[in-house]
């Protein structure tokens, strides 16, 4: 075959002949003549980084377009099980959106017939995603998957709330409750179960959004191709929507018209206005105070001469005293406790006050019942640790008659509250020469924090006239309740050690939390253990000025006590002088340490005030 060559004639100048010009070396053009000067080193290293770092860019949209290549040859490949896949693609789809819409916010709600109903907002946004031209319609529909899962992350957190604390998320004050919750978890399971249960959750949360997204994006594309068919269901949808909200159609007992995403936003709207609406007007109320300007002559002058100490039961609640598993012992031990402080001298009273708090946060209960305020979420606690107001524990420093001493075995980092409590002197989890092993949560047993408080102030002889009062947090019935110590012998304590072997042969804290039964089981043996320890102590170390109250924080977790169970707690004055309880007597309390079923019951917020002016406190607010 022959080849062809097109030749090409050299191109005429009319002016002179040009000459190529051999390249001069350094020496011959030190200034670079005719040459570009070359790029800065800076300049070159900036290009290289900036390739660098397309690189990962790059080689992410190669891997895309490979799969979707791929993807696409498969389909091709497999038309039938591509259609399968795209439809069970559609359906899993459409099941998450309208699961998520109709998510309860309650364990006890999670039943099948919650999800068999039709809920409005799927309706209302099917009818605009149609109306919509495409890109818009795929913005729409990515906020409105991602508007979906966060609304399930909302509920998801009701549901642990209402199952632990009694209530729902706040979303202003209880961001901070979950890294409480993670060092609860980690002290109670260990660092690399907090640890990883902290990621998890995290990375379900994002790829909750991320796929609820996506859903959303697909749902509204087969809108979009099938519109005139997916125009007449929402109509459909709609009408036996209003239709069945009209008559009431109910199945199993639940409205087949749903709302339930409408009413969960609106519930969540309401506590962020409420909370922000509360600040402002807590904080009036707490700078009003019956004895900011009572002298410090004119405070407890009824128990001059008196040691008190104020002791808080971490968890005891009434749930205690009258669940049908839990009650039989812990009242067994409370009636051996009067019994035998009754044969060592002391007498005691008993009622309810009803808690701030429920199933957690104990902080707000102790500082509810100290401060004479309702502190019941973190803003109000805040605001009022940063008032100047004269707290039941600063009282007693206030009069001059007392040193004030904070026994805190649960506190292991700087606590500046103690402060606003008044306290001269705080021993924490490091300050009482414990060195034996945790109790899940709990640092120490309480037997051991009492002997500890005997051995470095209450045991010792005070310098000049004074008195002591303490505040004691007893935290062997927090739970998870799992492991449990145990009484062993008041001279057996030593710095602690004593308790390995009971630590190492108790429960796993994991046997308990999935097993309601037997968390009540052990929380009621936690209370035996603590109120034992107490009642021992007291019957020990007791003598003619001891004044001994004693008083539950909150009621334990609604796993155990119940969602509708009161936030009621039971409330103790013991003490051997009786003119203490005669100042008293109009309380009308119960005899004994068993507060009967239909003792007086006040909120918790009256007991300061009340204790106050029982014991010859005389109102001065400022200013008078």
């Amino acid at each position: 075959m022959p080849v062809f060559t097109r030749l090409r004639r050299p191109t005429r100048t009319t002016g002179p002949a040009r000459t190529t010009e051999p390249p001069r070396t350094a020496e011959e053009n030190p200034r670079g003549e005719g040459h570009p000067p070359p790029p800065p080193e800076e300049e070159t290293e900036a290009r290289r980084g900036e390739e660098t770092s397309k690189k990962p860019a790059l080689r992410l949209l190669r891997l895309l377009r490979t799969l979707r290549t791929r993807c696409a040859r498969l389909r091709a490949e497999h038309p039938r099980a591509a259609r399968a896949a795209r439809w069970t693609l559609h359906g899993l789809s459409a099941a998450l959106i309208v699961g998520a819409l109709l998510l309860p916010n309650t364990a006890g709600a999670l039943r099948p017939n919650r999800f068999t109903r039709i809920p409005a907002e799927a309706i209302i946004g099917a009818v605009l995603l149609l109306a919509l031209p495409r890109r818009p319609r795929i913005v729409a529909a990515a906020l409105y998957g991602a508007g979906i899962a966060v609304l399930t992350v909302l509920n998801v957190l009701d549901i642990g709330f209402n199952e632990y604390l009694g209530r729902g998320f706040n979303v202003v004050l209880d961001w901070g409750l979950l890294d409480d919750a993670q060092h609860y978890v980690e002290d109670s399971m260990g660092g690399a179960t907090a640890t990883a249960a902290a990621v998890g959750a995290v990375l379900l949360a994002l790829l909750l959004v991320v796929v609820t997204a996506l859903a959303a994006v697909r749902l509204s594309g087969l809108l979009d191709r099938h519109r005139a068919r997916a125009a007449r269901g929402a109509l459909i949808a709609g009408t036996v929507w209003i239709t069945c909200a009209a008559l009431g159609v109910q199945i199993s007992g639940v409205p087949v018209a749903s709302d339930r995403a409408a009413a969960a936003l609106k519930v969540q709207g309401k506590r962020v206005r409420d909370t922000l609406r509360d600040e402002a007007a807590f904080e009036e109320v707490a700078r009003t105070d019956p004895f900011a300007g009572t002298p410090s002559d004119q405070l407890l002058p009824g128990l001059r001469g008196k040691d008190v100490l104020i002791t808080f039961i971490e968890s005891y609640g009434r749930t205690a005293l009258e669940d049908p598993v839990i009650a039989p012992g812990v009242t067994g031990t409370l009636d051996a406790g009067t019994e035998s402080l009754a044969e060592a001298g002391f007498a005691a009273r008993s009622g309810w006050l009803t808690s701030s708090t429920f199933g957690g946060s104990s902080w707000l209960g102790h500082s509810t019942a100290l401060s004479g305020l309702w502190i019941d979420n973190q803003q109000r606690y805040r605001t009022a640790t940063a008032s100047d107001r004269l707290t039941l524990t600063k009282a007693f420093g206030k009069s001059g008659a007392w040193d004030t001493v904070g026994i805190m075995p649960g506190v292991q980092k700087g606590w500046p509250e103690a402060e606003w409590y008044g306290l001269d002197t705080v021993y924490d989890a490091f300050g009482m020469g414990y060195r034996g092993p945790k109790f899940s949560w709990s640092t120490m047993p309480d037997q051991y924090a009492l002997e500890a408080f005997q051995r470095l102030e209450h045991g010792r002889k005070r310098e000049g006239d004074k008195n002591l009062m303490a505040e004691i947090i007893l935290t062997s019935s927090h739970q998870p309740w799992a492991p449990l110590p145990e009484m062993v012998g008041w001279d057996e304590l030593g710095d602690g050690s004593v308790f390995g072997p009971i630590q190492k042969a108790g429960k796993e804290p994991g046997a308990l939390m999935t097993d309601a039964t037997k968390s009540r089981q052990e929380y009621g043996r936690s209370v035996e253990y603590s109120v034992t320890a107490l009642t021992q102590w007291l019957e020990r170390y007791g003598t003619e000025d001891t004044v001994l109250v004693f008083l539950g924080d909150h009621q334990p977790i609604a796993r155990v006590s119940g969602l509708r169970a009161s936030r009621d707690v039971p409330v103790t004055i013991v003490a051997k002088d009786p003119e203490v309880l005669d100042q008293v007597a109009d309380w009308n309390w119960t005899e004994g340490l068993r507060p009967d079923r239909d003792a007086p019951v006040w909120r918790m917020d009256a007991f300061r005030d009340r204790f106050l002016k029982a014991y010859g406190s005389v109102p001065h607010p400022a200013g008078d």
